[in-house]
């Protein structure tokens, strides 16, 4: 070997052997933040994104799993908006229902939302749907069942009541109470809610915030005229999106691009579980995220309906 072959092979073994830099190393390692149980929806959830985020990066990657605090994911959302950056890559799976306590005000939800940056997530489709046409002057009320007041089914009272249409609530499970009936209408949520909501006997009046509209062309959408209608689409989100994995604002666009790249496989993995939801990435992830986290003026919107309407206030 020439003398200048055998230094551009030193040379090389030595950049094997030195340390990579920080940001290389936050390419294929980063910690998955997770709402608890250890066992629950969520972590099994978060087990598969990562599973699909490994296999997209085609190469080992270190990606752990850190569970904190309950189901409803206040807890870690709280706490990824106040963790501080490091080498590795951060994330935190962040259920719908997460974003609906923020939605009605709850002081406890100390997190924004609207600057994270999806990079998955599974989303359902959702309609307004009642017993029979729909009726536009109903003889008496429509009943609406409401588990409780900062529940997001009570958006089916809002729709309601933006549309014109006199309704009054009941409490309930609005399933349960529909089928038993003592409710008239209510939202029907799943991977095909038209069917869904069919079978239950009700007729699909309007359709819901979803990426995949065209599947149902043939029912209306919802108008959305004002922040008030954009408020109501925020809650009946808190039903569709049944987890997102975010990365926070200021992550480096470097290191979004390569994670970017490993969940393309998210859909066509998804894909052998239709039951679970439609599975979305880039625009398409982007765009149902933001119905979550909309305009302040609709925020504002809905926590003032449900004050005035239902007498209700975030404590």
């Amino acid at each position: 070997m020439s003398p200048l072959g055998r230094r551009n092979a030193g040379l090389a073994m030595l950049a094997l052997a030195l340390p990579r830099p920080a940001g290389a190393q936050a390419q294929d390692s980063g910690t998955i933040l997770v709402p608890g149980p250890e066992d629950g929806g969520c972590a099994r959830w978060a087990a598969r994104a990562a599973a699909v985020l490994t296999r997209g990066l085609q190469r080992p990657a270190n990606l752990r799993l850190s569970v904190l605090g309950g189901p409803d994911g206040v807890t870690a959302a709280n706490r990824f908006a106040t963790q501080e950056g490091g080498n590795d890559a951060r994330f935190l799976v962040l259920p719908g229902w997460t974003c609906h306590v923020r939605l009605t005000g709850a002081t406890r939800a100390r997190f924004e939302p609207r600057g994270w940056l999806p990079l998955m997530l599974t989303w359902h489709g959702a309609l307004l749907a009642g017993r029979g046409a729909l009726p536009t002057r109903p003889l008496v009320p429509l009943r609406i069942a409401i588990p409780s007041p900062d529940a997001p089914e009570a958006a089916a009272l809002a729709a309601l009541d933006l549309l014109g249409i006199t309704a009054q609530p009941v409490i309930g499970v609005p399933e349960a109470a529909f089928a038993a009936g003592e409710a008239d209408a209510l939202i029907v949520t799943g991977p095909d809610p038209a069917a869904r909501a069919r079978a239950m006997g009700a007729v699909p009046w309007y359709l819901l915030s979803t990426p995949a509209e065209g599947q149902l062309s043939e029912i209306p959408p919802f108008p959305v005229t004002s922040p008030a209608h954009r408020g109501v689409l925020a809650a009946v989100a808190g039903l569709q999106m049944r987890a997102a994995l975010v990365m926070p604002a200021l992550t480096p666009a470097d290191t979004v691009a390569i994670w970017r790249r490993a969940a393309m496989r998210w859909p066509d993995e998804e894909r052998a579980h239709p039951d679970l939801g439609l599975a979305l990435i880039g625009t398409g992830a982007a765009g149902a995220f933001a119905i979550l986290s909309p305009p302040p003026e609709a925020t504002l919107a809905y926590r003032s309906w449900l004050d005035q309407r239902l007498g209700w206030r975030a404590g």
